[in-house]
């Protein structure tokens, strides 16, 4: 009978330990996600930015050795990312297959000007800079017009300042959530502990000697819990990787490997501070009061 009891404990105490591990794992796997999308912002902000481009079309009659000079000049200034040169053999090329006919042979000669394709490095990649650019551009004889669409400029910045905010708040709400989240997990599986508790209390034993078994648990649930999330947030990233390479590549493994590192210290700190207290309270309680 005492055996089956027993069993029947520990089977309950495994459950309990089971549901809070998984349930602060869950909670560290949001914050983990939020962690990288904060740390990535950032790098999210410039990868949209320096795909913000612009065409430089040049004069009739500009060599390919003329215009090779001026991307040249292009690459070197502090402005450009990159640069993509387009003869006018090139850019009838491609309008050509847009158009899905050889509009040459209809016209009988080539209307369209060699053009360089030019991406602007992040911190130049607004309306202001571009305008400048642009002054620097038509000094050279080989430019014939800058274009570039300035309202998609201007919404591009707007709504990357816009999504940056509403990531910061909702990372901030969120890590709220999960502190008031995780410190009641705690606080449930301790309390279903409070008679065991007032037992050490009752025949003599410390508060510091019954605290650690608790404390010593929690460090360890939480690193159950944190390597949980960790899986589970690596697998998130593979899953990106095979269908959206390109967004994956924006992130920094080093800002990963720390968001790693955040959530398993957070999901520690956070255990065992709630231990700390959860403990505390029942410790201060008399044996009445625990049936309440």
């Amino acid at each position: 009978m005492a055996n089956s009891v027993n069993r029947a404990t520990k089977g309950r105490l495994r459950s309990s330990y089971t549901s809070s591990i998984i349930s602060i794992s869950l909670v560290l796997f949001t914050l983990g996600l939020l962690g990288i999308l904060v740390i990535s912002a950032q790098k999210l902000s410039a990868y949209v930015k320096e795909n913000i481009g612009f065409d430089i079309y040049l004069n009739e009659g500009v060599s390919d050795a003329d215009a090779l000079y001026l991307k040249k000049q292009l690459d070197a200034s502090i402005y450009i990312k990159s640069t993509q040169y387009f003869s006018q053999q090139d850019a009838a090329k491609m309008m050509a297959n847009e158009l899905g006919e050889d509009f040459i042979a209809y016209l009988g000669y080539n209307p369209l000007n060699a053009y360089i394709e030019a991406r602007l490095k992040a911190d130049y990649a607004n309306n202001d800079s571009i305008s400048r650019i642009e002054t620097w551009l038509k000094r050279f004889p080989q430019v014939k017009e800058v274009d570039y669409q300035r309202s998609l400029i201007n919404l591009v910045n707007d709504n990357v300042s816009r999504i940056g905010l509403v990531i910061l708040i909702f990372a901030g709400l969120m890590l709220f959530i999960s502190l008031v989240l995780i410190n009641n997990t705690i606080r449930l599986s301790v309390y279903s502990k409070r008679f065991i508790i007032n037992t050490m209390k009752l025949v003599g034993a410390g508060w510091g000697f019954i605290r650690r078994p608790f404390l010593l648990k929690s460090i360890l649930h939480a690193l159950y819990a944190s390597l949980i999330a960790i899986a589970l947030l690596i697998g998130l990233l593979y899953a990106i990787n095979k269908e959206v390479a390109d967004l994956l590549a924006i992130l920094d493994p080093l800002s990963i490997i720390l968001v790693f590192v955040a959530i398993t210290v957070t999901g520690i700190v956070i255990n065992f501070l709630a231990t700390l207290m959860a403990v505390n309270k029942f410790l201060r309680q008399s044996t009445d009061d625990l049936y309440y």
